[in-house]
């Protein structure tokens, strides 16, 4: 027991598909380097089950996305998107379907703390629930006043995030709440698909696949903050715990030897973005030294 609560469970939700393998597989081997005893669901569409069967284990489990999605969701064939039979129009984008599956996967979760975690961050220190819960709640990231008007994408993912909640429109500046990793409560997470369904007065997955534009971790950060207030909100942050390297330019050697030269004690791990194209074999090198000069 700590603080009242048995020792909280902590599972890690990894969505991928083939074009990521490697990265993901070195996040794989990470979060069983520094992460005993965690759940590890890797999701992946179909025809990359093969693949990624080869990072199943004890703590892994590779699933298929359609485990996660409505049967009403029908795929398009050589196109990276779905149709929902319930909704045909608009045709569901493949970034959506893939929220719909973050969310899915995380409300089934019997754990204390889902943590979304993608294919292009990798664990460089140990961890565990604790890290992310504290006297029976989740840590909640949010950065107050961080949305403002010179970020589009952003307004409109809070717009939509409060039509859905049912909520009235806002103003900016707004709070951001995209982090990377993504520490969620499994039971807020149920709440708040519930939630949107009243709403709506329809499934879930149709409310969101019907959207064009949608953020996941905006939708949660504004349910946590707006609808449930404490103590959902009692272990707030604005820090990820990981330096993000997010240019679509590749990093040289130099480049990456600066860029771990940033990570802090408290860092538990880094994410250096797969549309930035970084040689898989640099990266690798630069992390293995990171790790040397820690030993």
């Amino acid at each position: 027991m700590t603080n009242g609560e048995t020792v909280p469970r902590l599972a890690i939700i990894t969505p991928s598909y083939a074009p990521d393998f490697e990265l993901c597989a070195d996040l794989h081997a990470s979060v069983r380097a520094f992460v005993p005893e965690v759940e590890h669901h890797i999701i992946v569409p179909r025809r990359d089950l093969a693949r990624f069967r080869s990072l199943t284990g004890r703590r892994t489990q590779v699933h298929d996305v359609a485990e996660y999605l409505p049967r009403t969701f029908l795929t398009l064939p050589a196109v990276n998107g779905w149709v929902n039979a319930r909704r045909p129009f608009p045709p569901i984008r493949g970034w959506i379907a893939q929220q719909i599956v973050k969310l899915a996967a995380a409300a089934r979760l019997e754990a204390d703390v889902a943590l979304l975690i993608d294919s292009d961050i990798e664990v460089i220190r140990p961890f565990g629930a604790d890290t992310y819960r504290r006297d029976g709640t989740t840590r909640f990231f949010r950065k107050p006043g961080a949305v403002h008007d010179g970020m589009p994408r952003h307004l409109v993912w809070h717009e939509a995030a409060r039509r859905m909640l049912g909520l009235p429109p806002g103003r900016p500046p707004y709070t951001d709440y995209i982090c990377a990793p993504a520490p969620w409560d499994p039971a807020i997470v149920r709440g708040l698909l519930a939630r949107v369904e009243e709403v709506a007065g329809r499934p879930w997955p149709t409310v969101v696949g019907a959207e064009l534009h949608f953020s996941e971790l905006i939708l949660y950060g504004v349910y946590v903050d707006e609808l449930l207030g404490a103590p959902a909100t009692g272990y707030p942050s604005d820090d990820m715990l990981c330096p993000q390297y997010f240019d679509e330019v590749p990093l040289d050697e130099a480049g990456l030897t600066a860029f771990l030269d940033r990570v802090r004690p408290a860092d538990i791990a880094v994410m250096i973005s797969a549309k930035s194209g970084t040689p898989i074999a640099l990266r690798r090198a630069a992390l293995a030294a990171f790790a040397a000069k820690r030993r």
